[in-house]
């Protein structure tokens, strides 16, 4: 009997502050991984950019780097049968279809420049900032891509000439990397997912189309937009000239980050959640086929939808900063030389010894959407000490997400029993322990803790049919749910 070729699939992961490209195999296993940190670009106090040809060169070394390492194990690069993609999702890159060039640097997600047209914009309606709510299922605020982009025809020459002209092209991040992947200028495909695109707040939540209602609302044209497709289909193929040992590997997953951790948690089921903890920290609530219009605070957004099926969606409550305040105590304070140092820092005391740290360093986000709010440490005394610090920052990240889960308990008339977790913070068990304690609930975390690349390479999975993930989503999804691993409780 010929034994037959092992399959891997790939998976991009564009985070907020690190690019990262990870392998797996056939069982959904992590064979290898390579992970490059990119500038941050603060231009002004509450401004945050990132040059969006520094993401396509760390994702393009990224891969280099995990198929260097794929290769040294012994494997064959040939065995990579797709690629999916994961990404920061509000960030808005634009740029020129002719050239290929950004036209700008891309705006963060994070960035609250856009708060003098956000309030002008929810002064015009009678509904206030919920204005196409309705609609797109998002309130107006400095969060979401197509604010960031008015704020560019405003104030940008060359942005506002390349849209009126028709030679501009907008997307988020995964539309600007399929793009280039896929032949940028020669003939690269422009396109996008469900889940990204209904964090645009040009979305029809509804029918999951471009709504003329609200790209009139923003003074865009539809031309500028990419084609919407399910999250795990047919995206293009590679055929960048820095990865020729990929030339022609199919593209056929894509999810925005936090969606692409709840594939990877497996909440398939409604009223199952999880909270991831990155950069920012992102609870999402699987509603099922219903999308529900928040009344308390809340975000309603697509979860995911594989080819052939259904939308899912979800209830979601994001936190602007998490494991970007540990960032801050380690390059700004100096107070810890490595992001994993904050676990045993916040060990050594049993409280925070009456330090509270608020960490709204761009405003905060759900429930409350208060833009004009600025981070403060409050409580501090000739007692106070690194470690009571380190804890008050872990525990403003549980805090704010018991707010969120208060929210989607009144929204959902269905309070949540257990929380599933992921996400660099997740991996402080100090940290775990009070989320729990705060919540009063379980909070469990998986043994394999890729989850968000573990969604887009399931997406991708799925569709290929490789592997664990063979007979499509729902053969998938039974399996997964009779295989649950196990997790660790708190």
């Amino acid at each position: 009997m010929v034994k037959s070729e092992p399959s891997f699939i790939g998976a991009i992961d564009n985070g907020t502050t690190s690019s990262r490209f990870l392998i797996f195999d056939e069982n959904g296993g992590l064979v290898i991984g390579h992970q490059l940190e990119y500038p941050q670009i603060y231009p002004h106090p509450g401004w945050v950019e990132h040059d969006p040809n520094a993401i396509l060169e760390s994702v393009l070394a990224c891969i280099e780097g995990a198929l260097r390492k794929f290769a040294l194990q012994g494997n064959n690069v040939r065995d990579l049968k797709g690629v999916g993609i994961t990404n920061q999702r509000e960030t808005a890159v634009v740029w020129d279809k002719n050239t290929g060039k950004p036209l700008y640097n891309a705006i963060v997600w994070s960035d609250a420049r856009t708060a003098d047209i956000v309030r002008r914009m929810s002064n015009a309606s009678e509904k206030g900032a919920d204005a196409i709510k309705e609609v797109c299922g998002l309130p107006i605020t400095t969060y979401f891509s197509a604010v960031k982009l008015r704020w560019m025809l405003e104030n940008v020459p060359e942005v506002k000439e390349a849209h009126d002209n028709g030679t501009m092209l907008f997307g988020t991040v995964d539309s600007w990397l399929i793009y280039n992947l896929t032949g940028g200028r020669e003939g690269g495909v422009h396109v996008t997912d469900v889940t990204n695109a209904s964090r645009t707040q040009l979305l029809d939540i509804r029918t999951l189309t471009w709504s003329d209602e609200c790209l009139e609302l923003f003074g865009l044209n539809k031309n500028i937009l990419p084609e919407i497709k399910p999250s795990s289909s047919f995206f293009g193929k590679i055929t960048h000239p820095a990865l020729d040992t990929l030339a022609g590997v199919p593209i056929t997953g894509n999810l925005g980050d936090q969606h692409a951790a709840m594939v990877g948690q497996s909440c398939f089921q409604v009223g199952e959640a999880k909270n991831t903890y990155g950069t920012g920290c992102f609870m999402l609530f699987n509603t099922g086929m219903n999308h529900i219009i928040s009344n308390n605070g809340l975000l309603t957004t697509v979860a995911y939808q594989f080819e052939g099926e259904p939308a899912v969606y979800a209830l979601e409550g994001g936190i602007a900063v998490a494991g970007s305040a540990v960032q801050w105590l380690r390059d700004n304070l100096g107070i810890i030389k490595s992001a994993d140092e904050i676990n045993g820092l916040a060990s050594v005391v049993k409280d925070n010894g009456g330090v509270v740290f608020v960490t709204a360093f761009s405003g905060l986000f759900a429930p409350y959407w208060r833009p004009d709010v600025r981070a403060n440490i409050t409580g501090l005394t000739q007692h106070t000490t690194k470690h009571h610090l380190a804890r008050a920052t872990l525990e403003a990240a549980c805090f704010q997400t018991r707010a969120v889960l208060e929210a989607m308990n009144a929204d959902s008339n269905h309070p949540l029993a257990a929380l599933r977790v992921d996400g660099g913070l997740s991996n402080s068990d100090v940290c775990m322990q009070l989320q729990a304690d705060i919540l009063g609930i379980d909070v469990t975390r998986p043994q394999m803790r890729e989850s968000t690349a573990l969604g887009a390479a399931t997406a991708a999975a799925v569709h290929l049919g490789i592997g664990k993930w063979a007979g499509g989503f729902k053969a998938f999804r039974e399996r997964a749910k009779e295989s649950e691993e196990t997790h660790q409780v708190f």
